[in-house]
């Protein structure tokens, strides 16, 4: 990834081929071993980090002319503060092992016309300094960047970094996920997490995509994708692997015999219709120790309007008590306030929407004051209401 990427763009690679150390690390790019001197008149080195504007794997005019440093503050010759370029101090936590304790603002007129003009600017603001000291101090050091590692992406992710997240994104790098039933809500729930670092999406559903699920899924097929019927899992995997790699499509129902296929599952959303393979499938992953999310939602037509209820189950290994008293097992919706089988696409959106935020409130990405393992949303007074708080 970053080697294509430096190979494609002019400014990145006339950084790589005058010897500069620098590295794309997420949506940053890092420029390292960066001479400079400190209040002590010592010489040190750090590193500058910009965020990249890309479209697609082709770099755009940088869009701020700050930076971050990791590094104690730069000065000059004789020791005193390189004051223009103050800006910002603090602990700032980048994500992708990047860190930094300040950031820097200069800018010139007409401001940075590429990221070779913006990372050489700065460098040689802070390495000038060094060079007085000691004669031959350079930036361009000639150094041979690490491999880094394969990206889930198949371009860089740079919504995170570009407004200061990556670090709590990092937090759903491990997860390995299992999406089962791929309806309406599914389809959505997949939109959502294939926008996310997680090492593995799997997908299950053993429907064919028809003119109907058109309606009420993420995105717009073709007439022609419509008559050749895909599955539903072909279907979307086609379209999500556009942008994450390792999304495995399984053409299956889930049940006693092939539970299997969840082994190695961090955590679940199920989007399936009530039933004893949902009953199976729960007592798999609380065999795993998988987390997972439930969903199901019940709308009734009355008096000329809709109107129902969103429910949102969460089960984690610290909580499942409450489980049997939301989930219904019984096909046709013992609790038949979830029984109605309309969908509508909104509606479907919010569901996922509501079960993916409750999954990155459970893996520390959003604050969870009340940890609420079941809510409920009614349309009919836009109502909200939390439960089973852990």
């Amino acid at each position: 990834m970053s080697r294509a990427l430096f190979n494609r763009n002019p400014d990145l690679k006339r950084l790589l081929d005058e010897g500069y150390f620098v590295q794309q690390q997420g949506g940053y790019l890092a420029m390292r071993e960066i001479p400079y001197v400190d209040e002590r008149r010592q010489l040190r080195i750090g590193t500058l980090i910009s965020s990249l504007t890309l479209a697609g794997d082709q770099t755009r005019t940088p869009d701020t002319h700050v930076v971050h440093w990791d590094g104690d503050f730069p000065c000059h010759a004789n020791g005193a503060r390189i004051q223009g370029i103050s800006h910002a101090s603090g602990t700032f936590n980048l994500g992708h092992g990047l860190k930094a304790t300040h950031a820097f603002s200069s800018k010139p007129e007409g401001g940075y016309s590429d990221y070779h003009h913006k990372m050489t600017s700065y460098a040689n603001i802070i390495a000038g300094p060094a060079a007085v000291l000691k004669p031959g101090s350079t930036a361009r050091t000639f150094r041979e960047p690490e491999q880094e590692e394969e990206s889930v992406f198949n371009y860089v992710e740079t919504a995170s970094d570009r407004v200061g997240i990556g670090a709590l994104t990092g937090r759903l790098v491990g997860e390995r996920i299992a999406i089962i039933g791929l309806g309406g809500t599914g389809g959505y729930i997949l939109d959502l997490v294939a926008k996310t670092p997680v090492c593995e999406i799997r997908i299950f559903d053993s429907d064919e995509f028809l003119t109907h699920n058109a309606f009420r899924a993420p995105g717009a097929p073709s007439l022609d994708e419509l008559r050749e019927a895909p599955r539903k899992v072909d279907y979307l995997k086609r379209i999500y692997s556009r942008m994450h790699r390792n999304i495995v499509a399984n053409d299956v129902d889930l049940n006693a015999d092939n539970l299997h296929l969840l082994d190695g599952v961090t955590f679940a959303f199920l989007s399936l219709d009530a039933g004893d393979a949902k009953r199976s499938i729960m007592a798999k992953l609380e065999a795993i120790g998988a987390g997972f999310v439930d969903v199901g939602m019940g709308l009734e037509l009355d008096e000329g309007s809709l109107g129902g209820i969103l429910r949102v189950t969460a089960s984690t290994p610290e909580k499942r008590d409450h489980v049997p008293q939301r989930i219904s097992f019984v096909g046709g919706g013992a609790k038949g306030i979830y029984a109605s089988n309309i969908q509508v696409a909104d509606l479907n959106a919010l569901n996922a929407v509501l079960a993916v935020v409750k999954w990155k409130k459970i893996c520390g990405f959003y604050r969870d004051l009340e940890q609420e393992h079941h809510c409920t949303y009614t349309t009919d007074g836009n109502m909200l209401i939390n439960g089973d708080l852990a």
